[in-house]
Formats: C-alpha cells, structure tokens, sequence
C-alpha cells in the first residue's frame, strides 16, 4: 500500500513527495502571516470573515497548481481551459485587498515552484511592508480637525470678528465656501480648521453660537468623514 502511494504518480516527471509536503506547509504557513497581517492591520468598512480565510487557502491552491503544471506547457493550456468553465466574480471594495489577493497568489507560485527561499523572503518582506504601511498611516492627510458649517448674517466687511474668534482656536482655517441665498440675508460659510486642542471643540462652538451674527453653526469632524 506503501509502495503504491508513493509510486501512484505515473506524470512524466515523477513527485518527490517531502517536496510538495514543505512547498504545501511553507503555502500554508505564508497564506496565515498574511491573513493575521490583513487582520491587525484592516481599517477599511469592508472587512469579511471569507475573504480572510481565503487569504490562508489560496497560497496553497496556487501551490497545487504549480505542482500541477511542472512545467508542461499542455497541462497549462489544460488547466485554463477547466478554468474557463468556472468563472470568479468577487468585487473588492478595498484596492489593498488586491495587494493581499496578488499576494497570496504569488507566494503560492514561489511554493509551488519549489523556490522557498524566495517565498519565505517574499513574505517577510511584504509582511514588513505591509505592517510599514499600516503603523506610519502612509498616505492618509490629516490637513484638519473639524468642518464648520454657519450663516453669516453681518456685513461681510465684518468677518474679521468671526475671523479673530477662529484664530484663537486653531492653527489653521480654510474657509472652503460661500454662498449666498436670495431668499434670506447674509452667507452660509464652511471652514475647514485644525485645531489648537482637539478637546475644546464644544468651546469653540459655544462662542460661536454666541457671536453675534452667527446662527444655524454645525460641525462634522475630519474622522467621519470617508477616506476613499
């Protein structure tokens, strides 16, 4: 029974069995860094249960694949033709969950391919580059605290008062729009400011509400707002 399980392979290029046993394990173990990678590292609304265990799956199945193929250029034209047949329709909302997707894809080839040096390289690096990523909130730009949505019913020849009384709050004001409506007097302004201290926002509003001239004040901080 032995015997026959480990000459059962009649492929033109025998398996050396404790070679697809590591290539297999080192898949499987790469497609688990990456997933607890994804898992710490996740921030987006997209998150899926699935789609993090197929993180763990598909290293060893493009493992397979590669094991499959051996270099055979008519099982590879065999192999796309069955997948032809199945087609995979996934929308990914998150363009980093492709970075993972292609990822796990590429370290299951190196598996496959019986280059393990590349693939425990492979996944250290992209492991780093990844948790890089992730802890320096490279490419996120904090440019302000809070938007400030008021109307303006003085002179704008006055907004001097409501400017100093901006000032003393933050660091940095930007006012983003005017408009002004014929219906009733005065403007609706929005301001973008960074914030002297984030924990004197209702302060800030306060005297706000209180300047005269200022009415109908309302604010959304910078975090609620989608970063696409």
């Amino acid at each position: 029974m032995n015997e026959w399980f480990y000459r059962g392979d009649f492929a033109p290029t025998p398996t050396d069995l404790p070679i697809l046993l590591l290539g297999l394990l080192l898949a499987y173990l790469c497609g688990q860094v990456l997933a607890w990678v994804y898992m710490v590292t996740h921030s987006g609304l997209s998150y899926s249960r699935s789609f993090v265990n197929s993180l763990v799956v598909m290293p060893v199945l493009v493992d397979l694949v590669m094991q499959v193929l051996s270099n055979n250029l008519i099982t590879a034209f065999g192999l796309l033709a069955v997948f032809a047949i199945v087609r995979f329709r996934n929308i990914l909302r998150d363009t980093l969950d492709t970075t993972y997707v292609l990822s796990a894809i590429v370290l299951g080839m190196a598996n496959g391919t019986q280059r393990f040096t590349v693939a425990i390289v492979g996944c250290a690096l992209v492991t780093l580059v990844f948790f890089f990523l992730w802890y320096s909130a490279f490419g996120s730009r904090h440019r302000y605290d809070l938007i400030v949505n008021l109307h303006w019913a003085r002179p704008l020849t006055e907004l001097a008062a409501l400017g100093r009384l901006l000032d003393r709050h933050s660091l940095k004001t930007h006012c983003a729009s005017q408009r002004s409506n014929e219906g009733y007097e005065g403007v609706d302004l929005s301001y973008r400011i960074l914030l002297r201290d984030t924990n004197r926002v209702e302060d800030l509003l306060r005297e706000l509400g209180e300047l005269h001239g200022v009415s109908r004040v309302t604010s959304l901080k910078a975090e609620d707002e989608s970063e696409l």
